[in-house]
C-alpha cells in the first residue's frame, strides 16, 4: 500500500516538473498561443539550402539514418556572420543549438492547429 501511494506521488512530482518547463504566452489576437519548450537542443548537421519555409540542414539519428530538420527562425546576428541564403554554406557542417516552441492557433470552426517552429540561436562551423 505504501509502496503504490509512493509510485504517485513521484509520478505527481515528475508531472509537475516536466509542465514547469513550459510557458504559455498569448499573442496579439484572441485565438493564439504560444506553447514555448525552455530546453536548449543542440545537433550536428550539415547545411542543405534555404527554402521561403527555413533552413534545411541534414542529421543523422542514433542508428546513422539521416533527417531533415527544418529552422524558421535564426537570431539576426547568426546571420550577418553565416550567409544561409546563398549556397556557399550547402554541404558544410555545422553544430546548432536551437529552440522549439509549439504555437497554437484556432481556426474559424474552433479547430486547434500547432506549428512547430524550430528557432537556431547559437551556430558553429564544425
Amino acid at each position: 500500500m505504501k509502496t503504490n501511494v509512493l509510485l504517485k506521488l513521484i509520478g505527481f512530482s515528475l508531472s509537475v516538473f516536466t509542465l514547469a518547463s513550459f510557458t504559455v504566452s498569448p499573442n496579439s489576437n484572441d485565438n493564439s498561443a504560444t506553447l514555448t519548450i525552455q530546453d536548449e537542443m543542440v545537433v550536428n548537421a550539415v547545411y542543405d539550402g534555404h527554402e521561403e519555409y527555413g533552413y534545411n540542414f541534414i542529421a543523422k539519428n542514433k542508428d546513422g539514418e539521416e533527417y531533415t530538420i527544418t529552422f524558421q527562425e535564426i537570431k539576426e546576428e547568426l546571420l550577418s556572420e553565416f550567409d544561409l541564403k546563398s549556397e556557399i554554406l550547402i554541404g558544410k557542417s555545422f553544430s546548432i543549438t536551437y529552440q522549439t516552441r509549439i504555437e497554437a492557433t484556432i481556426d474559424d470552426d474552433g479547430f486547434e492547429d500547432e506549428e512547430e517552429i524550430n528557432t537556431i540561436i547559437n551556430l558553429k562551423k564544425l
